[in-house]
């Protein structure tokens, strides 16, 4: 069983940052690859970014290249997303998810992660 817990989400203008958290318990978290997702009102969730078991390989969607930033510690059993130049297209509930391998392929499939955490509302005013 693995245990996920979402923070640092809020309410920021546009072009502003956030860094989100998500602190894992449970399962050895070092040897799985984590993914961050995001649900708009009204659409489907969508992946964001993904990183490998060590933080060696890191996956993005195209509309946060260059502006988010996935990163883990994995003595502190978190991975973190550095969200900068924020849009607010990018307003969304963001999830963590354990994904069921150590290198995230597959990383933008949901059906890869087996444990999910509840979730952080990112607002992004214009």
């Amino acid at each position: 069983q693995v245990q996920l817990v979402e923070s640092g989400g809020g309410l920021v203008q546009a072009g502003g940052s956030l860094r989100l958290s998500c602190a894992a318990s449970g399962r050895t978290f070092s040897s799985s690859a984590m993914g961050w997702f995001r649900q708009a009102p009204g659409k489907e969730r969508e992946s964001v970014t993904g990183i490998s078991w060590n933080g060696g390989r890191t996956y993005y969607r195209d509309s946060v290249k260059g502006r988010f930033t996935i990163s883990r510690d994995n003595a502190k059993n978190t991975v973190y997303l550095q969200m900068n130049s924020l849009k607010p297209e990018d307003t969304a509930v963001y999830y963590c998810a354990a994904h069921k391998s150590s290198m995230g392929l597959s990383w933008g499939v949901e059906d890869t992660y087996d444990y999910w955490g509840q979730g952080t509302q990112v607002t992004v005013s214009s």
